[in-house]
Parts: structure tokens; sequence; C-alpha cells
């Protein structure tokens, strides 16, 4: 009888260690992730809601986007991070790999910088979404990552996407750059608004 009990109590302990374990994505950082979501969704529909089709259409140059492009251009990139999230918090956890990521701060500062990306041809804008309907097609995507994520029980920070690079990233990481990546094009948006030629 007390052997029974004695390999119970360690049946419970090691299973107490296995599923109360704390999550490395604490409800902090989901709650933190969610608001730069929603501040740079509205952020973007502050800065486009009345827009006219000219202002919509304009360039600063005829190599430039406009800001119904640049709209564009977030709204696919919410089709990629949909299907970046999806896949992604289906990996095995494997938190071990902490010791190898890069901080948060690489990611925050590289979507930031002031140098110009290349846009992937995956989300180039086509420019056959015209106006408003760019606005339209960005909110749809974004409430759509925002459901997700709301329901989500994954832990972001202990789940890895590989990518070309050494240092793995968590899905965490993956985040910063989908509200960083809409930061950095609220800029280039306040950029082509401020242009001398355009349309008041």
């Amino acid at each position: 009888m007390k052997i029974n009990t004695f390999f119970t109590l360690v049946w419970l302990c090691a299973a107490f260690q296995c599923f109360g374990q704390e999550k490395l994505w604490t409800a902090a950082d989901k709650q933190a992730t969610i608001d730069h979501l929603i501040r740079t969704r509205d952020a973007v529909v502050k800065e486009t809601e009345n827009l006219t089709p000219e202002q919509w259409a304009f360039r600063e140059s005829p190599d430039r986007w406009s800001i119904g492009e640049i709209v564009e251009h977030l709204a696919l990139w919410e089709i990629v991070w949909s299907r970046e999230l999806s896949i992604g918090t289906r990996n095995k956890p494997q938190p071990e790999l902490l010791k190898t990521t890069r901080p948060d701060s690489y990611y925050q500062e590289f979507i930031m910088e002031p140098n110009p990306h290349k846009a992937a041809e995956i989300a180039a804008p086509t420019g056959f979404i015209t106006g408003k309907d760019n606005l339209t097609f960005f909110l749809r995507g974004r409430e759509q990552n925002l459901s997700f994520i709301r329901k989500s029980e994954a832990d972001m920070r202990a789940i890895f996407e590989f990518t070309g690079t050494p240092e793995p990233r968590n899905m965490h990481q993956v985040l910063i750059y989908q509200w960083g990546h809409t930061d950095r094009h609220l800029r280039q948006i306040m950029k082509v608004k401020s242009h001398a030629a355009y349309p008041k």
C-alpha cells in the first residue's frame, strides 16, 4: 500500500510539472500584441478613411506607391501573416531554442529602420483595387488575425518558425513583424500625405 501511494505521489508530481508549467508567452505578452494590432489597425483607418479618390491614387513619383497600393500591400501581408500563424502554431514547442534566437528588440529595430526594404513578390500591390476598397481588404484580414490570436492557446514564445536565417524566430517575434510592418507603412503613408503636390 505504501509503495503504491509513493508511486501515485511521484506520478502526480510529474503531471503537475508537465501540465501546470507556466507558458513563456505570458498574458501580458498576448495583450500587448493584441493592443499593438488594434492600435496600428486604427491608425490605418484614421489616416485613410476620408481620402478622396485623387488622394488614394496620388504618387510622389512614378516609381513610388500610392496610398491605395500601400494599403493593398498591408492587406496582402495580412494573408501571409495568417498563413504563417496557422502553420507556425502547429510546430512542436522548442523552448530550448530561446538560447539561440535574437532578442525582440532586433525585430522591432529592423522593421522600423529608415532604409528601404524590397517588398516580397507575393505582397507586391497590384493596383487593381481602387480607393477605400483597399482599406476594406486590409481590415478584413486584420480582424481574422486578431480573432485567431485572441482564441489561440499556443505558447508563441516556445514555438518557432524556421526561415533561411541562422537564428530561428519564435511566433511572438513574427507577430512583432506583423504590427511593426504596419507601423512602418503608416510612416510611408504620412510621408505621401506631406508631399507638396499631394491633392488637398
